[in-house]
């Protein structure tokens, strides 16, 4: 069995809140132990240089989109999972929109058995490398349409990680009647923002850009209307809700001032809205066709600013697979969504950590154990002497995004066939 030694490897353990660097055993292939420099290294090991590396606490997804079952020709449960792996992702919670939509509880078993039968169990289990644990999102209201709840109770006996649509509910007294049953649950419960009727078929955040770009404009007032609405709603009821996919810099400002007059909330903001805003739409990528649309650069740096306080306490990946064909068409046309695991970190760490908008672990916690918290689960702080649930990121290796390295079925990313800075290289 080979051993190996790196040495001066970075450690953040984002549930004990510390950035440190060590000496990291490898025996196998497998991250064994950490080694402070007075501890004796084992007989016929080879010693390399590691620094650069990070190794930290897995990652977890509050939200994303799996093709199946129903469209698999976009994502299915297996490339999920090793696109998962890939990026780091050790928990995924996934949406309920497949098809059927997990709005019962015979779906819900359906979809853990496709699991528990995937050919992934026999390519991954067979080799002994773990995979993602998936978490499966119940429908708040009957197909994902936003009109008749679903049987809240019994969804939440049948081991749901909790409700969500994945999409704004018109109607707000549905809203108000659904947060008064599950109040009792206890279960974490995702809302989504956006009012349809303000959006007026606007494709892109409203401003100078829109205007330059010829395309149509989604007004911020479509989701700081409805969270302003949607505030009052949590506050009179007392539940706690996660809001979801934050966009605007008044949103920011809405939450901040509920957050700081008690009202029970958690936030989250997408990946994509943290390195992405509307200028770079110039190129008229389909796959920056997203929703909620990317924001203006002010609103880009008050999600950062938002993420770096606290105010916003988690960075989803909201993975939404399309085919090829689905994509290739004009920004107008484009279903909106990216692909997004296996990218998230690497270009988070790029865009944020190297020019010090955020620190390692501010980072590193709004991708692990700010999202767990808001699933209601808790992550373990790291064993030096039994590493379980970690991965090792190298920030400077390069890769090229193109089918032959993406795990993912799909490709509508705006950085397909593009070079990327930081890959994981070990996970377990």
């Amino acid at each position: 069995m080979r051993n190996e030694l790196l040495r001066q490897v970075r450690v953040i353990d984002a549930v004990a809140e510390t950035d440190s660097i060590a000496d990291l055993f490898i025996s196998g292939g497998r991250m064994q132990k950490i080694l402070t420099p007075e501890l004796e290294t084992p007989p016929e090991t080879t010693v390399t240089q590691g620094q650069g590396l990070v190794l930290g606490t897995g990652l977890v997804d509050l939200y994303s989109h799996s093709g199946e079952p129903g469209f698999e020709e976009r994502e299915t449960l297996a490339s999920l999972a090793a696109a998962a792996r890939a990026g780091g992702f050790t928990r995924v919670a996934i949406l309920p929109d497949t098809k059927p939509a997990i709005d019962q509880c015979s779906t819900l078993r359906f979809i853990q058995n496709l699991e528990s039968n995937l050919e992934k169990n026999l390519y991954l289990s067979s080799a002994q490398i773990p995979y993602p644990h998936f978490y499966y999102w119940g429908a708040l209201t009957q197909k994902v349409q936003g009109e008749q709840m679903t049987e809240l109770t019994e969804l939440a006996a049948a081991g749901i990680v909790g409700f969500a649509d994945g999409q704004p509910i018109a109607n707000l007294a549905l809203v108000r009647r659904l947060l008064e049953y599950l109040k009792p649950l206890g279960k974490p419960v995702a809302l989504a923002l956006g009012d349809r009727t303000l959006e007026v078929g606007g494709i892109m955040r409203e401003g100078l850009d829109s205007l330059t770009f010829g395309l149509v404009g989604n007004p911020h007032i479509s989701e700081t209307a409805y969270l302003a609405s949607l505030l009052e709603i949590i506050a009179a009821i007392a539940t706690p809700v996660h809001i979801m996919g934050v966009s605007t810099r008044r949103s920011v400002e809405l939450i901040a001032a509920a957050k700081a007059g008690g009202v029970p909330i958690t936030a989250s903001t997408t990946w994509m809205h943290l390195i992405h805003n509307t200028g770079d739409l110039a190129s008229y990528d389909p796959s920056l066709q997203v929703q909620p649309p990317i924001g203006e650069p002010e609103d880009q740096q008050a999600l950062i600013t938002g993420i770096r306080e606290g105010i916003i306490d988690s960075i989803a990946v909201n993975h939404t697979p399309y085919t090829y064909a689905e994509k290739t068409v004009a920004f107008s046309d484009a279903p909106p969504g990216a692909i997004g695991l296996e990218l998230a970190l690497p270009l988070l760490w790029q865009h944020l950590v190297t020019p010090g908008h955020l620190s390692p672990l501010q980072l590193w916690q709004s991708l692990s154990t700010k999202p767990a918290q808001c699933l209601h689960q808790t992550l373990n702080p790291m064993d030096p002497e039994n590493l379980q649930e970690v991965i090792l990121f190298d920030p400077q290796q390069v890769w090229q995004c193109n089918v032959s390295s993406l795990k993912s079925i799909a490709t509508n990313t705006p950085w397909f066939d593009r070079s990327i800075q930081g890959k994981i290289v070990s996970y377990q």
